[in-house]
Parts: C-alpha cells; sequence; structure tokens
C-alpha cells in the first residue's frame, strides 16, 4: 500500500518515502527560494492560531533585559512605600504625623519626657508641658525647639509654636459652684 502526501513547498503530490524530481518547477537559485518562502507563508497563514500556555510564557520572558536592575525585580518594601507616598500626595501628612509617632526622636529625650504634642492645625503646634515651671522653659527654647522641627521632619510643616501648661479642672463650671477667682497656685 502507498501512501501519497503533498509537498508543503509546492503543493504537488508524491510518494511517501520517494521524491520525483519531475514533478518540481524549473526554478533555481534566488526563485526557488522566493517559492519556497511564498509557499511556506501561505500554508502558515492558512492554519488557525492556536493560544496555549507556553505562548503565554514565552511572551512574559520576551522582555528580559539580562543580569542588570528591572523594574520587575522584587523591591525593597521601604522605597515602594515611600514612591507611594510621593505619587499620592502623602508627604505632607506623613511629615505631621511623625511629630506626635516620633516626639522624643523630634525634640529630643529629656524635652520629651515633661511634654507631650497636642495638635497641629495650620502650622501652629500646640504643646502641653507637665508643669508650669516646664512651659516656661519650653516657651524659651521655642527658636531652638522650631529649629530642631525643621530639620527632623522639614520646613513649613511647624510654623508656630503654642505652648501651654499642664491641663487643670475648671473651676467656674458645675452645680456647686462659688464665685470668686477659685484657688491660687494649685497646680505648677
Amino acid at each position: 500500500m502507498m501512501f501519497r502526501r503533498r509537498c508543503a513547498v509546492f503543493g504537488l503530490w508524491s510518494a511517501v518515502g520517494r521524491s520525483d524530481v519531475s514533478e518540481i518547477p524549473d526554478k533555481s537559485g534566488v526563485e526557488l527560494a522566493r517559492a519556497a518562502v511564498e509557499a511556506a507563508l501561505t500554508k502558515h497563514r492558512a492554519q488557525p492560531r492556536r493560544k496555549s500556555v507556553i505562548d503565554s510564557q514565552s511572551r512574559r520572558r520576551a522582555g528580559y533585559t539580562g543580569p542588570g536592575p528591572d523594574p520587575r525585580d522584587p523591591q525593597l518594601f521601604g522605597s515602594v512605600l515611600e514612591r507611594l507616598v510621593k505619587q499620592r500626595g502623602w508627604t505632607q501628612p506623613t511629615r505631621e504625623a511623625k511629630i506626635f509617632g516620633e516626639w522624643a526622636t523630634v525634640v529630643g529625650g529629656d524635652i520629651a519626657a515633661h511634654s507631650r504634642p497636642v495638635k497641629l492645625e495650620d502650622g501652629e503646634l500646640t504643646i502641653e508641658a507637665e508643669s508650669t515651671a516646664w512651659a516656661t522653659q519650653l516657651k524659651m527654647l521655642a527658636a531652638k525647639l522650631l529649629a530642631g522641627i525643621a530639620r527632623e521632619v522639614g520646613h513649613n510643616v511647624v510654623k508656630k509654636l503654642h505652648i501651654q501648661g499642664p491641663n487643670r479642672p475648671s473651676w467656674s463650671n458645675g452645680p456647686l459652684r462659688v464665685r470668686g477667682r477659685g484657688p491660687r497656685d494649685t497646680y505648677g
């Protein structure tokens, strides 16, 4: 039994295992190469394209750039977070939050042990001291505090300081209130 197959290049039928030279047209050199390429391209275009897992993987690897750094390489979490903060415009809120979160590193351990930041609105930082003596001391150090905050956090985050003594109870409110000046030098 003899099988016949079609020649892929010229579209001619030939017996399997035999080549009939007489069926190939009289072309040589460049003309023969052009005809072979033309026949291969038409055959390729006629076949439906199959998508497979191998094709998608090879497409992914097509952009491989070599051993150098690449944006697709694993990144450090800190650098990714820093880039995200800059892209989203969160630099100012993170600077403001640093004042409250890292108060001891911003102003120093000694001052942080006797004071705490209360609020920051429109560049005005309110600081509460643990006693009136520390409030007075911090008022004298206000320029140095502003310079230290600007150095640690950034310029124009804090423009003005409001320093107050400890919170004391209000004697002027309540159902059992007596008119008058109230206690004097009790707190501080």
